[in-house]
């Protein structure tokens, strides 16, 4: 009777510890197919998001470059429309229009009046084409000057000396007169700094969202994201978690627009990463969430199932014991 209630014990012990383990694999699969759902549509909200913001920029850009193009009769008409216009999105440092060289004589060789945000909430204008500052010989004026389209250039660092100094990139397009001749290259400048600001606010607006919020899993969602440009480079980023992108994978999924995650250290912290292009420039965002914060389900529902099995077997035990 006695090796009997053994084996009934040790059968039932083992039906308990397979149940348990299907469990567990049952729960791992819909838990990993839940948290690529989540973060993946996490990184997809924030690519549309920004997509949006910068597409508004493209869109009150070509109104002041459109009105740069029906006053080209004069360096004082070319001023007044920039001007009059730069109101249209003060979230632009500052516009530009950078002209042919000699396209008006009594300018000399160089004219690029810039339209910028001075430390005040005004703009101002300085005429910033010189030998010095030579743009016909800049990747965007050429660039513009051969594809002939408008095209968001790549991110750069401006320094001067000056308060207009900083990370730039720039919405550029040719503006051409009554001939097709080129005129000038118009160019809107945004900054790093107000692109991350931009950034943090739709990262906030998805924490609090209530969609987001509903089903936490026992999770904090302890996520942030980053801009990153096609070749890999990170551009906006939290401070001292910069991105240094080694997959090989990830960089031909940047450079070919698609999207996609893959796990890395970022910062000395084990993360799982999250990425996807923005539409109509360049970049891409990537949503970054330690490992640590996305295993907490599977390491609650591991102790929980081995509780239950641990009961179970007990309870098993003691009425193999009376048997």
């Amino acid at each position: 009777m006695k090796r009997q209630a053994w084996y009934l014990f040790l059968s039932v012990s083992l039906v308990i510890l397979i149940v348990c383990g299907l469990s567990y694999w049952a729960f791992c699969q819909a838990m990993r197919a839940e948290t690529n759902v989540r973060y993946s549509g996490m990184q997809s909200v924030i690519s549309l998001q920004l997509g949006k913001t910068i597409s508004g920029m493209e869109m009150s850009a070509t109104n002041v470059f459109n009105e740069v193009e029906k006053h080209l009769d004069s360096p004082e008409a070319v001023i007044h429309a920039l001007e009059s216009e730069s109101n249209l999105n003060p979230d632009v440092r500052g516009y530009f229009a950078a002209f042919e060289p000699n396209y008006f004589k009594e300018k000399g060789t160089w004219f690029e009046p810039y339209v910028h945000h001075t430390d005040s909430s005004k703009f101002e204008m300085t005429q910033v084409g010189s030998a010095r500052h030579d743009y016909t010989k800049s990747p965007w004026y050429v660039r513009a000057k051969n594809i002939k389209m408008a095209f968001w250039s790549d991110p750069y660092y401006y320094y001067d000396g000056t308060n207009i100094s900083g990370h730039y990139s720039t919405f550029v397009k040719p503006v051409f007169d009554a001939n097709n001749n080129l005129a000038c290259v118009c160019g809107a400048d945004i900054t790093f700094e107000w692109l991350g600001s931009e950034l943090e606010r739709i990262n906030n607006g998805c924490r609090n969202s209530q969609q987001v919020n509903k089903y936490r899993l026992m999770r904090a969602l302890d996520f942030y994201s980053m801009v990153l440009h096609k070749d890999g480079t990170c551009l906006i980023h939290p401070e001292d978690k910069n991105l240094p992108i080694t997959d090989k994978k990830m960089l031909a999924d940047l450079d070919q627009h698609n999207t996609g995650f893959v796990e890395m250290d970022v910062a000395g912290v084990p993360s799982m990463v999250f990425y996807g292009p923005i539409d109509g420039i360049d970049w891409a965002v990537a949503v970054v969430t330690p490992l640590s914060d996305l295993q907490k389900p599977f390491t609650y529902m591991a102790i929980a199932l081995a509780l239950l099995a641990l009961i179970s077997m007990i309870v098993t035990f003691v009425i193999c014991r009376r048997i």
